[in-house]
């Protein structure tokens, strides 16, 4: 969420970050709501200050004897009481109207994001391996002979479309990949492993920005928890409303959940195979930091996730997102992207976005600077570290052979009780 405060101070400024997300300017009339807001609170503050005098005058008047003046008070501090509550009402239904606005517009970005109007003017920062030489035509994951295990068929009649069933070999190399992405971060970066909940109140979800904006993309029980799309609304909602020592930061945390979209706006998009699933599972990094270190700690879990992936040895490239691609609530996103031959392209593995304090003013997650100084918003960063449905893909597509089997990366072995390979017959070997 912004600072009315920053904006009333340079509305033009504001403007001109807005304009960079393709949003018209809307300074003019956060400000008329800001100061109507503002006025009604003073309108109440001073019907306050007239009711509190009345009341005092009324009993000197009764002590006095003077009735007429007694009714009279008596009748102004009734109306004055009766003021301060509708002014009161009003000031806060201004204030709901100015906290919806506020919460409706997204992140600012920092001046070193490229402008764009979309995923094609993204900018290409790093680049690791290269694509593999096939003396056959690479199939996509689902294809390949070894995959039996990708059980569409089953998951469309359990739950329909966008959904799958892991058999044998796969569920293996699946649960595989999620326990080498854990430890990778527990033990080689310091991450902090937890177990959240997957299903969260309102107030995380308006916390890390999927609400309001984001509804249809996520699912609601009937009860009205919603079911997380990422555990970055759980890790990063853990200090929500807190007021943490600056010594307690960073806070790097890491988690392996079912994650939950319902895509809605990726009608006939990536229908075939596991690409884009209503339910998923992900590795994800969360960062608490002070603001002078979120940069540095950008830089860092982007390497966590490319170390992942360079481990594993498949190639991938890393992209800065442009102001038409980035998402709400980041101020910076690193896109690392997979190589994928059956589809001859690059494809999204991990998003690694800072955030800034605009998490932090909606969570109210703050820090008490050395010294006891005013407490100031913390900066939030997340990560995938990595979507474990698409890394599979990327290990089969990549390790494909032509007689229909899959090599599997060298780091798994340990995973694998030392198995290297997945059969045409799709058994571990």
């Amino acid at each position: 969420m912004h600072d009315i405060r920053a904006i009333r101070e340079n509305p033009e400024g504001f403007d001109a970050a807005m304009a960079r997300r393709r949003i018209d300017p809307v300074s003019s009339d956060i400000l008329a709501l800001d100061e109507a807001r503002r006025a009604k609170i003073l309108a109440a503050e001073t019907a306050q200050a007239a009711q509190n005098a009345a009341s005092k005058e009324v009993g000197a008047a009764k002590a006095s004897g003077n009735e007429a003046e007694f009714e009279r008070l008596r009748g102004l501090v009734a109306d004055k009481k009766a003021e301060v509550a509708r002014l009161n009402e009003e000031a806060a239904a201004e204030d709901n109207r100015l906290r919806d606005i506020l919460m409706s517009l997204p992140n600012t970005v920092y001046a070193d994001v490229p402008d764009g109007v979309d995923e094609k003017e993204n900018k290409e920062i790093h680049r690791y391996g290269n694509p593999r030489s096939f003396s056959f035509t690479p199939l996509e994951h689902y294809q390949i002979p070894a995959a039996k295990g990708l059980d569409f068929d089953t998951a469309a009649k359990l739950s329909g479309s966008r959904f799958v069933v892991l058999r044998g070999a796969m569920a293996r190399l699946h649960r595989a990949l999620a326990q080498f992405m854990l430890d990778m971060h527990t033990e080689e970066h310091g991450l902090t492993e937890m177990i959240t909940p997957v299903l969260v109140r309102d107030d995380a979800m308006y916390g890390t920005n999927q609400l309001p904006k984001f509804a249809e993309d996520s699912y609601q029980t009937t009860n009205g928890w919603w079911l997380i799309p990422t555990s970055e609304v759980t890790l990063t909602n853990t200090v929500a409303g807190n007021i943490l020592e600056e010594a307690q930061l960073p806070i790097r945390m890491t988690a392996h959940t079912q994650c939950f979209r319902s895509e809605a706006g990726s009608a006939g998009k990536d229908t075939a195979g596991m690409l884009r699933q209503h339910q998923f599972e992900k590795v994800e990094m969360v960062s608490i930091t002070h603001p002078d270190q979120s940069d540095a700690e950008h830089r860092r879990m982007t390497d966590c996730a490319q170390n992942v992936l360079e481990r594993l040895g498949l190639p991938y490239r890393t992209v800065v997102l442009c102001t038409g691609d980035i998402g709400f609530g980041a101020k910076r996103t690193h896109d690392i992207e997979v190589w994928l031959p059956g589809q001859d392209t690059y494809r999204e593995i991990s998003s690694v976005s800072t955030c800034g304090d605009f998490q932090a003013r909606r969570m109210n997650a703050r820090f008490r600077p050395d010294g006891n100084g005013k407490p100031e918003f913390v900066h939030t960063l997340n990560g995938s570290g990595l979507a474990v449905g698409r890394c599979l893909i990327a290990v089969l597509e990549n390790g494909q052979q032509e007689d229909g089997s899959v090599i599997l990366p060298e780091a798994l072995y340990p995973y694998l009780s030392g198995r290297s390979r997945i059969t045409a017959e799709g058994s571990l070997a």
